[in-house]
Parts: C-alpha cells; structure tokens; sequence
C-alpha cells in the first residue's frame, strides 16, 4: 500500500470525528427517536464490525433498500468505512428492474429495512445474493441491527483506498437497461464541496443546521445529510416521503433551517392550504433542482418564502454543475430564473455542436463539463464510458446555452427534445409557457410517436382548483405566443403529474399512457 493510500481518510472517517467530538448532540431524528451523534457514532462502528463478521469484504458490493431511517445512514457509513460500494436502490422501481441492478453491479449482500422484507426475500431469489440482512427484526435473513449489538463500538480503521468505488448511483430503470455511475472514495470530497457551496455559498456551510430530508436518500439529499452531520450541531430531520402538510409542520416543529426540493414537490409545499399559517421564518436556505422549474413558480416562491432559494444543476456523473444564487431569484427578473445558474467553483463548462466545436454564446448544443469529481465511470461498460467521457470532458446528454454573463440555460434532454416536421420542440420551452396561463399549476410535455413513428407534441397539464381551462385556449396560447410547431397535437388534463422515485415527473409514464390511449381511438 502506497504512503497515499495510508494516510487517505474517508467522508465517512471525518464525519464519525465530528460525531464523536460532540456525542450528546442530536444527530438524527425520525418520528418520536431523536439519536445523539454518538449513538450513531457507535452503530456505524458495530455495523461496519458486522459486515465484516458476515465475511464482507473491501471492494464487495453491497445493496441498500430501505427508506429514510438513521439505520440507514448508519448502514451506508459502515460499508464504506470497510471499502465496500453501496448501490442504493430507488424503492418504487419494480422487482425486475431493481434485481437487474443488483446482478450488474454483483451484489454481495442486500441490507434492507424490515418494512421492505417481502421485497427483499423476492430479489434474493431473482438474484441469487449471498446475504440478506434486515435493519430491525424481520421474515428473511438476518437481524444486522442484533448482529451489530453484539459487537463493540471502539473506533474502526476505514479500509477504503482513493481509487475504490465508494457509490453506485443509477440512471433510467423506468424503461430500458439502467447505467450504474460509479463514484471513487477520492473523488467524493469534491461532491461534498459541490454541496457545501450550494448551501452557503459563500464559505462553510453554517453551524446549527437543520436539514430536513422528506425526499429519498437514496437520492441528493443523501449528501445533504452527509454534510449536515459534518458541521457543528447539524441535525438531519427524516420524514419516511415527502407529505406537503408533514413537510410544512416539521419545518415549524424543528425549527427547519434547510431543506432540498424537487419542483413539483416545492409546488405542492407552495400549494398547500397550511402554508400561510405556517411559520417558516427559520428557513435559511431552500435547495431545489433535479428537473425543469417554473420562473412563474419560483416568482411565488421567492415571495412566500423570501430569499432562500438556491437552483442546483447536476447530474450523478458530473456532480454539480451550476448554482442560481438567492440573489439570483429576483421574482421581477423571470428570464434570470429561467436559467441554471453559473458554473461552481472548479467547474468548467462548454456548449458544442454534434462535431464537437465549441459554440458562442446563446447558441443551443450539448452541455460539456470538466471537473475533479466527475465519475470514474459506468460500472464495467467501457464503451458506454467512453461515449460520454472524451479527453476530460462529460458529455451530458443535456442541451443548453451560456449567455453573455455565464449563465446557463438548459433547454432540454437530448432524448427527450422532439423532432417535429419543420424543427425541434424544446419540451422545457413549451413548459415554461403553458405554466405562464394563470389557471395552469404545473405541465409536462413529451412527444409521442403515430404508426408512422412520426412524434407528435403532447402536453399533461395541472389546472389550478375550480379551473375551467380547456385544451382549445392553451392550444391558442401556444401557437400565438410560439407558432403551429409548437402547438400540441394534444392537451390532457391531470390532477397531479405522476412522479419518479426520485420526485421528477415520470414522462416515460405519461408517454406510455398517451400512447395506449392513441391506439383505442
């Protein structure tokens, strides 16, 4: 072992210091349990001591499905502090999907909250996986929380070296064959720092932070909490899912100083009947990103909760990207918030064409991003790799523009753009201006192929209550303000737009439901 690879220290060793430096401060809290930063301190030692115990060992894979519970922080801490990967699986994909994952990444044991054991005893005979371990009493496999408490909480050693793969994140899995995104030990710092200037952008993230996390950890605010347990007296509040009226009453109850939304879930806290009554004079910072926002819905927002909110652009393969400020979100300024923000520190972004030229500003094309904590890669698809990572740059799929001052707007995903005679449909375009009709909560847009394979615009809308818009005025609305092209073959009205595990709007879903509905009529 190189003199690097000693002296290397894990996320996970520096935050069992800060843990350790303060044992009697809250860490965690879930529903009625409040644990102290030594409690899960001691837990992630004795966990990590039976893993090793189960035979798991550094560079193994181990598979997380549980939901927002301080065991499963815990969990997560003690396989990386032994070197193992953690691939934690979304909870809403189906058995298949999520057993393909486990096979691809080669599993070597599934941790899994009792309240997901049928599941779990389901994908150990799809997958075959060595061993089951439940985070409480269960049907399948083993106690690990009862295997953990038989061993001692002295501090253990991380096993981990820079290059080993730390994090197994995946992309799709709602159609199609997921891509699992591997983050090495070494480069996990710099996600971290990504996080750090998203939440105080102008330095350390502030002591005392309250993080409240409604969304997956499975997902960002997995490094949310990360960095909220590093600081000084951070406190991680977990709800089990997002609940707007949960949300807004553990934000006042907690004393919430920050929170990570995706933009429908921000929308539904704005719509909720409990939000005037609300104190949410604690917020500091509110963080949202992950898909397309509204500026019309960011205006509101700006203005119920003042200047707190902060746009995040990142992917799983390049970290982040770009940061809106609060003083960005100016709700006078729609066209400012239109955008994704400037490039974060040591991020450098390119927008080119197809042959790889790069483009002046306001021209669309390709995000392109270098970095120190891009990925290392998609788990053992070299060619996959190497399609998105070209001497240094991560193509990401995205399309998008800098303006003259450095801000970037992203417009769409390359394979969600649609391809219509005369032209592209730019769906985050469209969005943005169907969500401008003051009866219109939110939109998704989406294209759907005829017989033909000829794709057609489709749009799924949510009406503001007592709303009597119909398809015939948006349709106007679009073709006067954006022409014929953009106008949609078909405007379907919804109640609320269906969302991923991850809280985006799940246009796969609605593409399938257009398109089984297209062929009865």
């Amino acid at each position: 072992m190189t003199a690097t690879a000693q002296q290397f220290r894990t996320y996970v060793e520096r935050n069992l210091d800060i843990l350790g430096a303060d044992p009697a401060r809250t860490a965690v809290v879930h529903h009625d349990r409040r644990v102290t930063a030594g409690e899960l301190r001691d837990l992630v030692h004795r966990m990590a001591r039976a893993l090793r115990a189960r035979g798991v060992e550094r560079g193994q894979v181990v598979t997380l499905l549980s939901g927002n519970l301080p065991e499963t922080i815990a969990a997560r801490y003690a396989a990386n502090l032994i070197g193992c990967a953690v691939n934690h699986l979304y909870n809403k994909l189906s058995a298949d999907v999520q057993a393909t994952i486990m096979r691809d990444v080669e599993t070597r044991a599934l941790i899994a909250d009792p309240a997901y054991a049928g599941r779990a005893a389901e994908l150990a005979e799809l997958t075959g996986v060595e061993d089951v371990l439940l985070l409480g009493p269960g049907t399948v496999g083993a106690d690990l929380l009862e295997l953990s408490a038989g061993q001692p909480a002295e501090p253990l050693s991380g096993l981990a070296r820079p290059e080993d793969i730390c994090m197994i994140r995946h992309t799709g899995g709602t159609t199609g064959h997921p891509k699992a995104i591997c983050t090495a030990f070494e480069r996990l710092p710099g996600f971290q720092d990504d996080v750090d200037e998203i939440l105080e952008p102008e330095g350390k993230a502030d002591d005392g932070m309250r993080q409240l996390v409604c969304t997956t950890l499975a997902h960002a605010a997995g490094l949310l909490a990360d960095v909220t347990l590093r600081t000084d007296g951070g406190t991680v509040v977990l709800l089990d899912d997002f609940d707007a009226a949960e949300a807004l009453a553990a934000i006042e109850r907690e004393r919430i100083t920050h929170m990570f939304l995706l933009p429908p879930l921000l929308y539904q806290l704005m719509d909720h009947p409990d939000v005037d009554g609300t104190d949410t004079s604690s917020l500091r910072n509110v963080t949202y990103g992950g898909c397309q926002s509204s500026p019309a819905r960011l205006a509101s927002a700006v203005r119920r909760f003042g200047h707190v909110l902060t746009q995040f652009y990142g992917q799983n393969e390049a970290g982040g990207i770009s940061v809106l400020s609060p003083e960005d979100h100016n709700p006078d300024d729609p066209s400012r918030l239109r955008t994704a923000g400037k490039a974060m520190n040591g991020v450098e972004i390119a927008i080119r064409d197809e042959s790889g030229r790069d483009l002046p500003a306001g021209e669309h094309g390709e995000v392109c991003v270098r970095s120190e904590h891009i990925m290392t890669g998609y788990w053992k698809q070299p060619e996959l790799t190497a399609e998105v990572l070209r001497d240094g740059w991560l193509h990401t799929g995205d399309i998008g523009f800098l303006d003259d001052e450095g801000y970037l707007t992203i417009v769409d995903r390359i394979k969600d753009m649609i391809v219509v005679v005369g032209g592209h449909v730019y769906t985050t375009e469209l969005e943005d201006l169907l969500n401008t009709h003051p009866e219109v909560l939110q939109s998704a847009v989406f294209g759907v192929p005829d017989a033909n394979r000829m794709e057609h615009v489709y749009a799924a809308v949510v009406r503001a209550p007592g709303s009597e818009l119909d398809e015939k005025e948006l349709r106007e609305l679009v073709r006067d303000e954006r022409g014929a092209m953009y106008e949609p073959a078909h405007v379907s009205f919804i109640d609320a737009l269906p969302l991923t595990d991850a809280g985006k709007p799940d246009k796969k879903f609605l593409r399938r439901e257009a398109e089984a509905a297209a062929e009865t009529r």
